[in-house]
C-alpha cells in the first residue's frame, strides 16, 4: 500500500514552518522594565519581533529585559522616556525608527495607580494617574501612529477594574475607563489606515506593584471571587498581547478583551 512514509521522508502536512508569528516586525512596549510590560516584551521578542523596551527610571531592570530577549536570539533596545510628555513620546517612536526602521506594534502598558476614598483625593493624585494613564497613552499613540506600518496593531493595557468599580478607586477607574473610550474612538480614526487598536484588560495580576494589595484582605477576596481560583501572572497577559499583535487577530479592532480569570 502506498505510504507517505515509505521513502523515509516526512509527509508535507507534517512539516512545520520555522517562521515565528512576528518575524520581521518591530514592537514598542512602554513601561516594560518589569511586571506585565516586561513579560509582554519578552513574549513578543520570543515570537520574532525586535522590541523597544521603554522605561522611565529603572535602567537596570530594563537592561535585564533586553538581555533576556537577546539571550534567546532576539533583538531589543532599552529607551528611557517619559510617556506623558510630547518629547518623551517622540523619543520612543524615533528610537524605534532609527534602530529598526519601522513600527508594527505598540503596547501602551505604562501606567500608575493608587487608591483613595473621595475625601483623600488630591489634585496631585488625579494628575499623576491621568498624565500617565490617559495623556501618556494618547501622546505615544500619536507619535507612533504617524509612522506605523499599514496593518499595525496598538494594544492599550487597561484594567478589569472598569467593570468591577470597587470603592476608593474612582480616579484610577476613571483613567482606565477613559483609555477604553479612546480605544473605541481611535479604532474608527485609524481603521482607514488598516491599523487596529484594542484594549487588553487584565484582572488582578501578580507583580511587584500588587504584592502589597495581595497581602491585604481585599486581595484575598479578589482571588476568592475569581472563577479560575488564582491570581493572574504576567505571562497570562503577555500571551493575549501576542495574539493581538499577530495576524491571528486581524479582524479585531475597537474591542475590550478581558483577561481576568473570569473576574468581572
Amino acid at each position: 500500500m502506498p505510504s507517505d512514509f515509505c521513502d523515509g521522508k516526512a509527509p508535507i502536512e507534517a512539516k512545520e514552518s520555522s517562521m515565528k508569528k512576528l518575524d520581521g516586525k518591530v514592537a514598542i512596549v512602554t513601561g516594560a522594565s518589569k511586571g506585565i510590560g516586561a513579560a509582554i516584551a519578552r513574549t513578543l521578542g520570543a515570537a520574532g519581533a525586535a522590541v523597544v523596551v521603554n522605561y522611565s527610571s529603572n535602567q537596570a531592570d530594563a537592561d535585564a529585559v533586553v538581555a533576556s530577549i537577546k539571550d534567546e536570539g532576539g533583538r531589543a533596545v532599552a529607551v528611557k522616556a517619559n510617556v506623558s510628555t510630547v518629547e518623551g513620546a517622540k523619543a520612543i517612536a524615533d528610537a524605534a525608527l532609527a534602530t529598526y526602521g519601522r513600527i508594527d506594534t505598540l503596547v501602551n502598558n505604562a501606567g500608575v495607580y493608587s487608591f483613595a476614598p473621595l475625601q483623600d483625593i488630591t489634585e496631585a493624585h488625579f494628575r499623576k494617574m491621568f498624565d500617565v494613564n490617559v495623556l501618556g497613552l494618547l501622546l505615544v499613540t500619536q507619535a507612533v501612529a504617524a509612522n506605523m506600518a499599514e496593518g499595525g496593531s496598538i494594544i492599550n493595557i487597561g484594567a478589569s477594574i472598569t467593570g468591577l468599580k470597587p470603592p476608593s478607586t474612582s480616579v484610577y477607574t476613571a483613567s482606565k475607563s477613559a483609555a477604553e473610550a479612546i480605544t473605541s474612538v481611535l479604532s474608527k480614526e485609524l481603521g482607514v489606515r488598516k491599523i487596529r487598536i484594542n484594549s487588553l484588560n487584565p484582572g488582578p495580576t501578580e507583580t511587584d506593584g500588587t504584592a502589597e494589595i495581595r497581602r491585604g484582605s481585599s486581595g484575598a477576596d479578589l482571588i476568592g471571587k475569581t472563577p479560575l481560583g488564582r491570581i493572574g501572572q504576567p505571562d497570562d497577559i503577555a500571551k493575549v498581547a501576542l495574539f493581538l499583535a499577530s495576524e491571528e487577530s486581524a479582524w479585531m479592532t475597537g474591542g475590550v478583551i478581558l483577561a481576568s480569570g473570569g473576574l468581572q
